[in-house]
């Protein structure tokens, strides 16, 4: 998928999803927009990202609902959305909605999608990550949508970041031969949420789940986990994890390193900072790196070379197209297709609980200050 200059799809490049000339696809290809989707939440992550996206792949949205009815009116003026409810709860209740979309602190989250489970006319549930505040509550969030028979599917956006995308085909091609060690160095302010400030975990949950996660989606689950962290300087809030760097070995012995300082320099009028997000795969037949376009704006890069398919050549695909919003567009798309089809999602329930699993590893790792093998951490079904 590209955009034109007016950052509008078109409907042909909405359903190519292909690069010209490269063979990659960067972006999804919309198989299913058919089922009508209640939005819960109506803060910066729904109104920039996940109504843009759904906007311009033409999702059908015809309702939302936020924790003050002010909030979700202006968004709904926005965006066009034909019905405002007074609370979440009266938009889940909603029979003209099937599947939704929670954009609501981790706190608030399970009691939503609880009673989304209870309601005949829901299909699917979207949910923000982190699921819960513990990995006891994903699971037993896990179990419930199971015996519920119905789809939970959790919110892992950088999964659809055009550079993961097409990082991953090139790795799944074998152009870069056996993958050596890869990493993630993130060097940018994120905006923290001003509910994080009731929780002690901070930079692991929030902001290395995006990084972890994509790691398994690269290289499947890790081994083990070692992480360190210190407290984050500029954060005025009190916290146990700001600055955060994890090692990740993966059975195939991969080695990964993921870097998150959320400090990157002075923040102040008048110093030019030079925030950024790089990633680097090495492999024994190439290399490919690039980096993460959020904290600038722009979208990501990718430039690769391979002693296979590149004759050792620098390639540099490209696209106009950014995580935020258009990654939105497959996060959605994956749930309706696997309404519509019966498939398990690709951003399924079960495997988040293991990218929080990840996460909780990493806060033994800080807690007891050694390597956690992830064979320790339990994620079997709750009696």
């Amino acid at each position: 998928m590209t955009v034109t200059a007016s950052n509008e799809v078109r409907e042909d490049q909405m359903t190519s999803g292909v690069i010209a000339g490269n063979g990659f696809e960067p972006d999804v290809k919309v198989r299913t927009r058919e089922y009508r989707i209640g939005c819960v939440g109506a803060g910066m992550i729904m109104a920039e990202c996940h109504l843009a996206a759904y906007k311009e792949a033409g999702f059908p949205v015809v309702a939302i609902a936020s924790r003050t009815k002010a909030s979700a009116e202006n968004v709904a003026k926005r965006w066009e959305i034909p019905t405002v409810h007074d609370t979440p709860e009266q938009l889940i209740e909603d029979k003209n909605v099937e599947i939704i979309d929670l954009a609501f602190p981790p706190d608030q989250q399970p009691a939503l999608i609880r009673h989304a489970l209870k309601q005949k006319h829901i299909k699917a549930i979207l949910a923000q990550k982190p699921l819960a505040l513990s990995l006891k509550d994903a699971i037993e969030l896990r179990d419930d949508a199971a015996r519920a028979g119905k789809i939970l599917s959790v919110n892992q956006n950088m999964r659809y970041d055009q550079s993961m995308r097409v990082l991953k085909q090139i790795i799944d091609s074998g152009a870069l031969g056996d993958i050596v060690f890869a990493q993630i160095d993130m060097h940018a302010i994120p905006h923290w949420q001003t509910f994080l400030e009731d929780y002690d975990r901070l930079t692991l949950a929030n902001m290395s789940v995006h990084h972890l996660d994509v790691l398994r989606f690269l290289f499947g689950d890790p081994d083990e986990i070692t992480t360190l962290t210190r407290k984050d300087p500029r954060t005025r809030f009190d916290h146990s994890d700001g600055i955060t760097v994890s090692t990740l070995r993966f059975p195939s012995g991969v080695l990964a390193v993921s870097l998150e300082d959320v400090w990157s320099g002075p923040r102040q009028d008048g110093y030019k900072d030079d925030q950024h997000i790089n990633w680097r795969v090495d492999g024994t037949k190439g290399v490919a790196k690039g980096t993460i376009g959020w904290p600038t704006g722009s979208a990501s890069t990718l430039t690769y070379a391979s002693t296979e398919t590149t004759g050792g050549e620098w390639v540099t695909p490209s696209w106009s197209t950014m995580w935020f919003p258009h990654a939105f567009i497959g996060v959605m798309e994956q749930l309706q297709h696997a309404v519509k089809t019966g498939e398990s999602p690709a951003l399924s329930v079960a495997d988040n609980v293991k990218t929080m699993a990840l996460i909780e590893a990493g806060y033994r790792s800080i807690d007891e200050g050694r390597t956690v093998k992830l064979s320790e951490i339990s994620i079997n079904p709750i009696n």
